[in-house]
């Protein structure tokens, strides 16, 4: 590993990595995420297909260097100057709110031109697998959502949806809060720790995210994926990943206390209005230029 001059540690996010804004000999910063071995058997992997990604020319934190450490194992990335994309976008006009959703659903779509590994079981078998888990999770869970029996009854309706699916490779956590905007004003994406391999169109399960911040980004994002032709069943499946997403929400929130309960309680609330109670598949944050 390079030395450092600095290490000023970055308390954010929900990774199990401790992350450190670090300075190098020659002025150079860089990001260093740092892995407990019991969480390291991924990080590898997780390097390699960085470097796939960034290979795309994909704007992003670049991956550097990993190893061992005495931690665990370690990842050295480049480090982005600039504003946290949460934050910065909903303050723009709304056509640059929706530009940068271009870009992210342009991005997207080059991510997933990697392809995934060609043993992996159907999709559907694997997501309907993952349905089933998080249904379970919601039944045993002590907190509950008004307007449940109408996702539960929709997800149950419309599995077949799954079937056929292609799979490649993933980001796995992307969203408006794992995004930058550079000191260019370039949009860059971070946080791949998440990664997984899968339906593409899952990859828009987080929208929500992007949705609350700013409708006008998150109908960008979709615009600029599909190039202003989006399928029409790409909104009833999507619609499946919303759903299900939704049910292991209050599962997760639970062990993070009150107020992450109630994040997700309002999160639950906004998809059933933008949904009308599932009677519509096209979500109403969607604003078609």
């Amino acid at each position: 590993m390079l030395d450092f001059i600095t290490k000023k540690p970055i308390d954010k996010g929900w990774s199990c990595d401790r992350k450190y804004r670090v300075t190098a000999a020659d002025g150079t910063d860089y990001l260093l995420r740092v892995t407990p071995p019991e969480k390291a058997a991924s990080r590898a992997d997780c390097f390699r297909m960085q470097k796939a990604v960034a290979a795309l020319g994909v704007p992003m934190c670049l991956p550097v260097e990993y190893g061992e450490c005495e931690d665990g194992v370690y990842i050295l990335q480049s480090w982005i100057d600039g504003l946290d994309a949460e934050d910065a976008i909903p303050t723009l006009p709304e056509r640059e709110r929706y530009a940068y959703g271009l870009d992210a659903g342009k991005i997207l779509q080059r991510i997933h031109s990697i392809p995934a590994p060609e043993d992996l079981p159907a999709w559907e078998t694997r997501f309907n697998a993952k349905i089933d888990r998080k249904i379970k999770m919601y039944s045993e869970c002590p907190v509950k959502f008004e307007g449940d029996a109408a996702i539960l009854e929709y997800v149950e309706n419309n599995r077949g949806l799954l079937k056929n699916r292609p799979q490649s490779f993933q980001h796995g956590d992307y969203h408006i809060g794992n995004m930058m905007i550079d000191r260019n004003g370039v949009l860059t994406v971070v946080d791949f720790d998440r990664f997984d391999f899968g339906d593409p169109w899952e990859e828009f399960n987080r929208i929500v995210w992007c949705a609350q911040r700013s409708p006008a980004f998150a109908s960008g994002m979709v615009d600029g994926y599909f190039e202003n032709g989006v399928p029409p069943e790409f909104w009833a499946l999507l619609a499946v990943y919303i759903c299900s997403n939704t049910l292991s929400s209050l599962p997760w929130a639970i062990p993070f206390g009150e107020k992450e309960i109630q994040t997700m309680l309002n999160q639950t609330k906004d998809i059933l209005d933008w949904y009308d109670g599932m009677r519509t598949v096209v979500p109403g944050w969607y604003q078609k230029k």
